[in-house]
């Protein structure tokens, strides 16, 4: 328990820090926002170099995409499918426009709508924490991937996060995208 105390006051103090606004007592094993954001951002340059053979490497769930409580997922906007998705195999290659949340909330058109700024950007929605058996609020981050030939490739990556707003996320991928706000990318 004393441990959970020291890594909440460690969050904090980096929220602080780095002016984010975003401060939240996430288990050790949970993903950071920051990390979300640094996971997409190299994601989107991996495909950028590897094109569509890349895709085969974000399907495994032992993979670098896959950390913590998060993982990276791509899909084509343009072409309507899944392409890789680690802990759903079920959903590679299966239309996706129509998937909602618990809320009717169509995901992927948000998602789709979202990736399309040039910083990316952050959508909520509820979907199933890995291990944890039921729904939790997610807020993943989408960014497009330029793949030659292949228009609409986006990656994302969640948080499954009860407090963190859109507008703070966004604010949050703002200063990373600036290096003059975050040194630290």
């Amino acid at each position: 328990m004393r441990t959970r105390t020291i890594i909440a006051a460690i969050t904090l103090a980096a929220a602080t820090a780095f002016g984010t606004g975003i401060a939240t007592t996430a288990e050790p094993d949970a993903a950071t926002p920051e990390e979300v954001v640094s996971k997409v951002w190299a994601a989107s340059r991996f495909l950028n170099e590897k094109g569509a053979s890349g895709f085969a490497a974000f399907n495994s769930k032992d993979g670098p995409w896959v950390w913590k409580d998060s993982y990276v997922f791509v899909y084509d906007c343009r072409l309507d499918r899944m392409v890789a998705h680690p802990m759903r195999p079920d959903l590679v290659g299966r239309p996706l426009m129509q998937i909602t949340d618990n809320n009717g909330k169509f995901i992927f058109k948000e998602l789709c709508k979202a990736g399309e700024d040039p910083h990316g950007g952050w959508v909520e929605y509820l979907w199933t924490k890995p291990g944890a058996g039921g729904v939790s609020r997610k807020v993943s981050y989408t960014k497009a991937a330029d793949i030659a030939f292949s228009s609409g490739i986006q990656v994302a990556a969640g948080v499954y996060d009860d407090k963190a707003s859109v507008a703070d996320l966004t604010k949050l991928t703002g200063k990373m995208a600036d290096p003059t706000k975050y040194p630290a990318h």
